[in-house]
């Protein structure tokens, strides 16, 4: 009793923050939508449940969120305030119905985009299936197109920032920034004879899981804008903690059998540690598919890869 009579008076006095999530005496326990019980947030709150009802039903008054929860019109106006807080709600008054009386029309409840995002999206479903419809129609090479244009257009947009630093190092440590204005939260660092950039996350991840020409066109285009020959350690996509691309700092031989430069095995760890000085090879699997032609220094076009190249992954036919 004391707690309902808590609850009454906030109602009363205005003061809805301090009031307790009390359900009403007659319905205590919280309902979901269409008279199911509520699920309960992990964190114990109904704030997800109050913003289920927002998705489903929005906009809403919040006497009709506390109606159909079964929750106090106090804690209701709690959850709400907190979702408006948070940018994951917004306000509108509700349209008034015959003649206007005195007061503030009632407001409605509904969830933004922000406040959508809480529940998913289908969007990497979706782009896997509008790329096999392309493979299936037009082939693995429009796929492959696809890739490249895409990956060009991030490229291009920081093209200018990038290669205005001198040297392989300074523009790895430029296309990172550029990277994680992205929102692919990349960084660079020293690591042994090369630099080793690193993306620690990776919007297309599920996607390019299965269609790694996506992870090609990447490694291409960071290629041709350092203006070195690279190679990708490991891949996000592939099951590793973050996308690992090893930029040799050293000269590249151009002629057809030398060797390239070994690069440094890449570990599975988020922050992209040095590598074991044991230089073992890495297990199958764990390193991207690099594409068949790679960018050469200066933009003279593509060259097909000698056998021994350090693009060739173990176990891999010349």
């Amino acid at each position: 009793m004391k707690n309902a009579g808590t609850a009454a008076s906030a109602v009363a006095t205005g003061s809805v923050a301090d009031a307790p999530d009390v359900a009403r005496p007659a319905d205590p326990t919280p309902q979901g939508v269409g008279g199911a019980p509520a699920a309960q947030h992990p964190d114990g709150s109904t704030r997800h449940t109050v913003a289920r009802l927002l998705l489903e039903r929005g906009p809403v008054t919040a006497a009709e969120v506390a109606e159909e929860l079964g929750l106090s019109p106090a804690a209701v106006r709690r959850h709400l305030d907190a979702l408006v807080a948070e940018g994951e709600a917004c306000t509108r008054d509700a349209p008034r119905r015959g003649r206007r009386g005195r007061g503030r029309p009632a407001k409605l409840f509904l969830l933004t985009e922000a406040g959508r995002a809480r529940f998913g999206h289908a969007y990497d479903d979706l782009a896997v299936a509008a790329l096999r419809f392309l493979a299936e129609h037009a082939g693995e090479e429009a796929v492959r197109a696809f890739a490249e244009r895409r990956i060009g257009a991030l490229v291009d947009r920081h093209r200018a920032a990038v290669t205005a630093r001198r040297g392989p190092d300074e523009r790895a440590k430029a296309l990172a920034t550029a990277l994680t204005r992205e929102g692919y939260a990349a960084s660079a660092r020293r690591v042994g004879m090369g630099e080793q950039l690193c993306q620690h996350h990776c919007p297309v991840a599920h996607v390019a899981a299965q269609f790694p020409q996506l992870c090609e066109a990447e490694t291409a285009a960071f290629a041709e804008l350092l203006g070195t020959h690279v190679q990708r350690l490991a891949t996000i996509a592939r099951g590793d903690a973050a996308c690992t691309t090893h930029v040799p700092l050293g000269e590249i031989p151009a002629t057809d059998g030398a060797e390239g430069t070994d690069a440094p095995e890449a570990t599975d760890h988020p922050t992209c540690p040095e590598p074991t000085a044991d230089g073992a090879p890495q297990e199958a699997g764990t390193t991207a598919r690099i594409p068949a032609h790679d960018p050469i220094a200066g933009g003279r076009g593509h060259r097909d890869l000698p056998a021994g190249s350090s693009h060739q992954r173990e176990g891999e036919p010349a």
